[in-house]
């Protein structure tokens, strides 16, 4: 008889994050680059949604009709929690795999979603899942699918295996030791193995490299990705082998800068992929080419085919917005086997077009910098990088009034939840920042921090009268216990703090909130 929680991680809440290839809004910009057409999201489903963040802001932000599930009864209280916030409707609730996905009262979908959880759930639960998405996903209906991949895990996979090994020692499992405490015994042996110098390190030298990190990340996060009882790291062309049977085929990627094989790979190698006429063999070549550990992919159970006109004219209405400050976009980019230097000649004025803070269509954006000597090929890739890097975002078609008003309550009473949750005193095993508000322009979250939150919280109480915001904010971080760090050194005194804090709030009033204004979050 298995356990309940299915050999997963259960005594670490997993993290807050909000993971945006899930927003179906971002769909038609993709998918219009390789030139399919994007089905409408009238329905979605997310398995295995963790504290239900994406969820709750794709259903909040948007007309699409969510379901969803998690084992996890805290994660999914807190999940309905958010969805209660926003009024949204979204239906989630905590259940296995073996449940839900059996369900005879579900609808069928337009697109389901799964994010990681691919890669850590039992051979069991994957036919479940397959199974489900086999007679649940509606035809032209897309999957986002993101998992641990090969040939990037090869070489951590013996010492992940290792690092396990250790933490279900007969020891710390009959002293009821927290997964907390067995992982960080874990890592402290690894640290020691590695001190050996053992010939595996020898051969695999960028190993250390990968220990270091591990000792650096929250053990909360490592909890859910390293450390359950299943855990898979595949090639593409097993992916493709599991779900071709269920007729579907890969669409494209769902991360932006994997578009831009001009940023990911060298010439050599775009000419050697060149000649492959297989897909599958093109995306396992691929991923050698860039020692590929994750990938987030869009397949799609019966692809709707664009010809060029079609293509063109989608790409060149697509709609994006800027979600930086345009000073704050860095022009040097670290990828996966070198830094990628962006041509300022093209991103400066791009940059400058989008500075304000206004939805643009590419095409428009291409017009108005010809002047510039930018073509409309340019101004694409350009907008696909800054999405892919988290600093644009492209927007879904414009709602009439009445669900523009709408979409914009649920987004707001959302909001609120949310700074209203930056405020208070967590137990602690409720700790966990929430980086991210939900806006209804994008359809989707923008990266918003605590202190931050605590300002947009001041604002509401004492309006514009920034010198007052520090005051505010201090009395709910103090509260907290916690203190602010300048130059990586913790300031203890009040007034360090409120000093601090008086820098960063007008700093905030002048650089990020007209930002936040503009994509209506605050």
């Amino acid at each position: 008889m298995t356990n309940w929680n299915d050999g997963y991680v259960v005594d670490i809440a997993y993290t807050y994050g909000y993971y945006p290839g899930m927003n179906p809004a971002r769909l038609p910009l993709a998918f219009a680059f390789h030139g399919l057409q994007a089905p409408a999201i009238q329905t979605a489903c997310e398995l295995g949604f963790g504290q239900g963040l994406s969820t709750n802001f794709h259903a909040a932000a948007s007309t699409t009709r969510w379901w969803g599930n998690d084992f996890n009864p805290l994660q999914a209280a807190f999940a309905r929690e958010l969805a209660a916030a926003s009024g949204s409707g979204a239906q989630l609730e905590d259940s296995s795999f073996s449940h839900f996905c059996r369900r005879d009262d579900l609808p069928d979908f337009d697109f389901i979603a799964l994010h990681g959880i691919w890669s850590w759930v039992s051979e069991d639960n994957r036919s479940i899942i397959l199974d489900f998405i086999d007679r649940k996903l509606k035809p032209g209906g897309v999957l986002y699918l993101s998992y641990n991949t090969q040939p990037g895990w090869s070489a951590f996979m013996p010492l992940r295996d290792l690092l396990v090994q250790h933490t279900q020692l007969a020891g710390n499992e009959e002293r009821g030791l927290p997964t907390a405490d067995r992982i960080e015994a874990a890592l402290a042996f690894a640290t020691r193995l590695f001190e050996t110098d053992p010939v595996y390190a020898q051969a695999n030298p960028f190993m250390r490299d990968r220990l270091k990190l591990l000792l650096q990340q929250p053990r909360s996060y490592l909890a859910h990705e390293y450390f359950n009882r299943d855990w898979h790291a595949e090639a593409f062309a097993e992916i493709h082998r599991r779900f071709s049977p269920a007729g579907l085929q890969f669409a494209c990627p769902a991360h932006y800068i994997d578009h831009l094989d001009m940023a990911n790979l060298t010439p050599a190698q775009r000419q050697c992929l060149a000649g492959i006429d297989d897909p599958v063999l093109y995306q396992s070549t691929r991923d050698f080419m860039v020692n590929q550990t994750f990938r987030r992919d869009y397949w799609v159970r019966g692809a709707q085919v664009q010809d060029e006109r079609q293509r063109v004219q989608a790409l060149a209405l697509q709609s994006v917005v800027l979600l930086t400050e345009p000073d704050k976009v860095p022009l040097t980019i670290q990828n996966v086997a070198s830094e990628i230097t962006l041509n300022r000649l093209i991103y400066e004025p791009i940059l400058q077009a989008l500075s304000d803070y206004r939805p643009h269509t590419l095409v428009d954006l291409a017009a108005s910098l010809a002047h510039r000597n930018l073509n409309l090929a340019q101004v694409i890739d350009s907008a696909l990088m800054l999405i892919g890097t988290g600093h644009a975002a492209p927007l879904p078609p414009e709602p009439d009034a009445a669900i523009q008003a709408q979409i914009a309550r649920r987004t707001a009473d959302l909001n609120a939840y949310l700074l209203q949750r930056a405020a208070l005193v967590l137990p602690d095993s409720q700790e966990g920042d929430i980086s991210h508000l939900v806006s209804p322009l994008t359809g989707g979250g923008v990266k918003v921090d605590r202190v931050e939150q605590l300002f947009l919280l001041a604002r509401e109480v004492c309006g514009d009268d920034v010198e007052a915001w520090p005051a505010q904010a201090w009395r709910h971080i103090a509260a907290q216990g916690k203190r602010l760090v300048r130059d990586g050194v913790r300031l203890e005194a009040e007034d360090e703090n409120l000093a601090e804090l008086a820098t960063q709030a007008r700093l905030f009033a002048r650089t990020r909130l007209p930002l936040l204004r503009a994509l209506q979050v605050a």
